[in-house]
């Protein structure tokens, strides 16, 4: 009769152990490790060699999905508006961590919720944007890998170009003026084309239906060659802003090697986007570990990757140089 009971009372017990759905999470059950929960927050859904280099990373610090790890992705496609609403869906869902792929994206998790861990990818210049403190010693609750070695790389960018296209007198440089990092960067371009030789200026596109004017304005101030900044915006409509450097007739570098290899842009200047995102899965799972984010030091690149597309310049009229095939790390016929 005890023995009854007993039973019945840890059925009891147990039914009232189980959560609303009938069934138990799988950190619940017994003898197993917890699941944690983290949030990622993009510009654009990530492509799966960034997914497959992110997972990796996590995996190498022990972290599986199904495993102990269940992950929440968020992506705004490229619209500024849906940042606020997707950062608080991914701050409502107790994520332990949160990845931000982008500055407007750091910032906004930063600001809604400073409590939580922050790793962030694809950031040129964290310590300018006020993320962190310094790039040894991020101090506070965020970390993250950088896209840029920020000293000389907008100069190496328009050198580059300047190379490809000798003749060029005016460089234009479309920015985003909602990205803060273009922000930065735009006091540069005055001084950065007065050492090269060239007049460098900026036109702008915040949306999809304003790039064909910012060409257009590209065009009817002089420029003979432009150079597109890397932005969500300009990843996600590469394939139209490609197609508008050939109306133009427009010598174009690009940030993103995509915009060469697979949509036929002229020549890419960049960071392998590959490693940072496994490097965040790095930091993710020694964050889980223990470790705090101000005692990670910010990566950057030690390297970037060249693209030239020889059937886009042939159609140019351009002989693409030697001492740029030299460079290349793809060349595409």
């Amino acid at each position: 009769m005890r023995r009854r009971k007993f039973a019945k009372l840890v059925a009891t017990t147990a039914l009232w152990s189980i959560p609303a759905s009938g069934m138990l999470l799988s950190s619940q059950a017994v003898g197993q490790e917890p699941v944690h929960r983290i949030g990622v927050l993009t510009g654009v859904d990530l492509p799966p060699e960034l997914q497959q280099a992110w997972l990796e990373g996590l995996r190498q610090r022990g972290y599986v999905v199904g495993r102990n790890l269940h992950i929440e992705y968020r992506s705004t496609e490229g619209r500024a508006e849906r940042i606020s609403a997707l950062a608080a869906e991914l701050i409502a869902l107790r994520s332990e961590v949160i990845v931000a792929g982008g500055p407007v994206l750091a910032l906004a998790i930063k600001a809604a919720a400073p409590t939580i861990p922050l790793v962030f990818v694809a950031v040129a210049d964290p310590v300018k944007l006020g993320l962190v403190v310094s790039l040894a010693h991020p101090g506070g609750n965020v970390t993250g890998v950088a896209t840029i070695v920020p000293e000389g790389f907008n100069g190496k960018f328009i050198q580059l170009l300047k190379e490809l296209v000798p003749g060029a007198s005016r460089i234009a440089v479309l920015m985003n003026p909602t990205n803060p990092i273009h922000q930065l960067s735009r006091a540069e371009w005055p001084e950065i084309g007065r050492l090269l030789g060239v007049t460098v200026f900026t036109v702008e596109a915040s949306q999809p239906d304003q790039l064909a004017t910012a060409f257009d304005a590209a065009s009817r101030q002089g420029a003979e060659a432009i150079r597109v900044s890397g932005d969500a915006m300009t990843a996600i409509h590469s394939a139209r802003i490609v197609a508008l450097a050939a109306r133009h007739r427009l010598p174009a570098s690009y940030f993103f090697r995509k915009s060469v290899v697979d949509d036929g842009g002229l020549m890419s200047f960049g960071p392998n986007p590959v490693e940072p995102w496994r490097t965040a899965g790095g930091y993710v799972g020694k964050i889980l570990d223990g470790e705090r984010p101000a005692d990670l030091p910010i990566q950057q690149p030690t390297k970037y990757h060249v693209a030239v597309n020889l059937k886009t310049a042939t159609t140019l009229g351009i002989t693409v140089p030697s001492s740029i095939l030299a460079q290349a790390d793809e060349v595409i016929e």
